[in-house]
Protein backbone atom coordinates (compact mmCIF):
# COMPACT_ATOMS: atom_id res chain seq x y z
CA UNK A 1 0.00 0.00 0.00
CA UNK A 2 1.02 3.61 -0.40
CA UNK A 3 0.62 6.67 -2.55
CA UNK A 4 1.30 6.57 -6.28
CA UNK A 5 4.95 6.40 -7.22
CA UNK A 6 6.19 4.45 -4.19
CA UNK A 7 6.92 1.35 -6.27
CA UNK A 8 4.00 -0.81 -5.19
CA UNK A 9 3.85 -2.77 -8.43
CA UNK A 10 7.60 -3.22 -8.87
CA UNK A 11 8.26 -4.11 -5.24
CA UNK A 12 5.10 -6.21 -5.03
CA UNK A 13 6.23 -8.34 -7.96
CA UNK A 14 9.63 -8.86 -6.35
CA UNK A 15 8.10 -9.81 -2.99
CA UNK A 16 5.61 -12.17 -4.64
CA UNK A 17 8.42 -13.86 -6.58
CA UNK A 18 10.51 -14.26 -3.41
CA UNK A 19 7.52 -15.75 -1.57
CA UNK A 20 6.53 -17.97 -4.50
CA UNK A 21 2.97 -16.65 -4.68
CA UNK A 22 0.94 -14.92 -7.41
CA UNK A 23 0.95 -11.15 -7.81
CA UNK A 24 -1.93 -8.83 -8.71
CA UNK A 25 -1.66 -5.16 -9.61
CA UNK A 26 -4.59 -3.38 -8.00
CA UNK A 27 -4.76 -0.96 -10.93
CA UNK A 28 -6.04 -3.83 -13.09
CA UNK A 29 -9.16 -4.08 -10.89
CA UNK A 30 -10.26 -0.45 -11.46
CA UNK A 31 -13.27 -0.01 -13.71
CA UNK A 32 -12.60 2.00 -16.87
CA UNK A 33 -14.45 5.00 -15.40
CA UNK A 34 -11.98 5.18 -12.50
CA UNK A 35 -8.99 5.06 -14.84
CA UNK A 36 -10.55 7.80 -16.99
CA UNK A 37 -11.11 10.02 -13.93
CA UNK A 38 -7.56 9.58 -12.68
CA UNK A 39 -6.10 10.04 -16.18
CA UNK A 40 -7.95 13.36 -16.33
CA UNK A 41 -6.40 14.38 -13.00
CA UNK A 42 -9.65 13.96 -11.05
CA UNK A 43 -9.22 12.28 -7.66
CA UNK A 44 -11.47 9.32 -6.93
CA UNK A 45 -14.19 9.58 -4.31
CA UNK A 46 -14.89 6.78 -1.84
CA UNK A 47 -17.94 5.74 -3.89
CA UNK A 48 -15.61 5.19 -6.87
CA UNK A 49 -13.33 3.00 -4.80
CA UNK A 50 -15.81 0.55 -3.23
CA UNK A 51 -16.38 -1.58 -6.38
CA UNK A 52 -12.62 -1.58 -7.01
CA UNK A 53 -11.90 -2.70 -3.44
CA UNK A 54 -14.56 -5.40 -3.68
CA UNK A 55 -13.05 -6.78 -6.89
CA UNK A 56 -9.57 -6.76 -5.39
CA UNK A 57 -10.94 -8.31 -2.20
CA UNK A 58 -12.45 -11.16 -4.22
CA UNK A 59 -9.03 -11.88 -5.74
CA UNK A 60 -7.44 -11.78 -2.29
CA UNK A 61 -10.10 -14.11 -0.86
CA UNK A 62 -9.50 -16.62 -3.67
CA UNK A 63 -5.72 -16.43 -3.14
CA UNK A 64 -6.15 -16.85 0.62
CA UNK A 65 -7.92 -20.14 -0.02
CA UNK A 66 -5.05 -21.24 -2.29
CA UNK A 67 -1.99 -20.33 -0.23
CA UNK A 68 -1.73 -16.56 -0.45
CA UNK A 69 -0.70 -13.84 -2.84
CA UNK A 70 0.63 -10.31 -3.05
CA UNK A 71 -1.50 -7.42 -4.28
CA UNK A 72 -0.31 -3.88 -4.94
CA UNK A 73 -2.93 -1.24 -4.18
CA UNK A 74 -2.97 2.24 -2.70
CA UNK A 75 -5.31 1.42 0.25
CA UNK A 76 -4.78 4.94 1.50
CA UNK A 77 -7.50 4.95 4.15
CA UNK A 78 -8.01 2.58 7.02
CA UNK A 79 -11.59 2.04 5.84
CA UNK A 80 -10.22 0.65 2.55
CA UNK A 81 -7.86 -1.69 4.38
CA UNK A 82 -10.69 -2.74 6.71
CA UNK A 83 -12.81 -3.60 3.68
CA UNK A 84 -10.04 -5.74 2.20
CA UNK A 85 -9.35 -7.45 5.53
CA UNK A 86 -13.05 -8.28 5.84
CA UNK A 87 -12.88 -9.98 2.43
CA UNK A 88 -10.04 -12.28 3.47
CA UNK A 89 -10.99 -14.83 6.15
CA UNK A 90 -7.33 -15.75 6.77
CA UNK A 91 -6.38 -12.10 7.19
CA UNK A 92 -4.29 -9.64 5.23
CA UNK A 93 -0.99 -8.04 6.18
CA UNK A 94 -0.14 -4.66 4.66
CA UNK A 95 3.28 -3.35 3.66
CA UNK A 96 3.12 0.44 3.64
CA UNK A 97 5.69 1.75 1.17
CA UNK A 98 6.52 5.24 2.35
CA UNK A 99 9.17 7.82 1.63
CA UNK A 100 10.13 11.41 1.09
CA UNK A 101 7.65 13.31 -1.05
CA UNK A 102 10.37 14.70 -3.34
CA UNK A 103 11.64 11.19 -4.09
CA UNK A 104 8.14 9.91 -4.85
CA UNK A 105 7.29 12.92 -7.02
CA UNK A 106 10.52 12.48 -8.97
CA UNK A 107 9.74 8.83 -9.61
CA UNK A 108 6.23 9.67 -10.77
CA UNK A 109 7.53 12.35 -13.13
CA UNK A 110 10.08 9.95 -14.63
CA UNK A 111 7.76 7.04 -15.33
CA UNK A 112 6.00 6.56 -18.61
CA UNK A 113 2.88 4.68 -19.63
CA UNK A 114 1.00 5.10 -16.34
CA UNK A 115 -2.38 6.80 -16.09
CA UNK A 116 -1.75 8.48 -12.71
CA UNK A 117 -0.51 12.05 -13.20
CA UNK A 118 1.88 13.72 -10.77
CA UNK A 119 -0.84 16.31 -10.14
CA UNK A 120 -2.76 13.75 -8.04
CA UNK A 121 0.10 13.13 -5.60
CA UNK A 122 -1.04 15.98 -3.32
CA UNK A 123 -4.56 14.56 -3.06
CA UNK A 124 -3.16 11.10 -2.30
CA UNK A 125 -0.88 12.47 0.41
CA UNK A 126 -3.81 14.39 1.90
CA UNK A 127 -5.99 11.26 2.06
CA UNK A 128 -3.26 8.88 3.30
CA UNK A 129 -3.86 7.35 6.71
CA UNK A 130 -0.70 5.45 7.67
CA UNK A 131 -1.11 2.03 9.23
CA UNK A 132 -2.47 2.23 12.75
CA UNK A 133 -0.59 0.51 15.57
CA UNK A 134 -3.42 -2.02 15.79
CA UNK A 135 -3.41 -2.83 12.05
CA UNK A 136 -1.57 -5.90 10.76
CA UNK A 137 1.37 -4.65 8.77
CA UNK A 138 4.71 -2.95 8.48
CA UNK A 139 6.07 0.29 7.06
CA UNK A 140 9.03 0.20 4.67
CA UNK A 141 11.11 3.11 3.36
CA UNK A 142 11.17 3.30 -0.45
CA UNK A 143 14.62 4.91 -0.74
CA UNK A 144 17.02 2.79 -2.77
CA UNK A 145 16.64 0.30 -5.57
CA UNK A 146 13.55 -1.87 -5.99
CA UNK A 147 15.59 -4.90 -4.91
CA UNK A 148 16.69 -3.10 -1.74
CA UNK A 149 13.12 -2.05 -0.93
CA UNK A 150 11.84 -5.58 -1.57
CA UNK A 151 14.52 -7.02 0.73
CA UNK A 152 13.53 -4.55 3.45
CA UNK A 153 9.88 -5.49 2.96
CA UNK A 154 10.64 -9.21 3.22
CA UNK A 155 12.77 -8.67 6.32
CA UNK A 156 10.03 -6.56 7.92
CA UNK A 157 7.42 -9.22 7.13
CA UNK A 158 9.62 -11.95 8.61
CA UNK A 159 10.14 -9.86 11.75
CA UNK A 160 6.40 -9.20 11.92
CA UNK A 161 5.65 -12.89 11.54
CA UNK A 162 4.00 -12.70 8.13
Amino acid sequence: MGVAGTGKTTVGRLVARALGVPFADGDAFHPAANVARMSAGIPLEDADRWPWLDALGAWMRARDAQGGGVAAASCLKRAYRDRLRAAVPGGAVFVHLAGERALIEGRMAARTGHFMPVSLLDSQCAVLEPLGADEPGVAVDVAGTPDEVAERALAALRAYGG
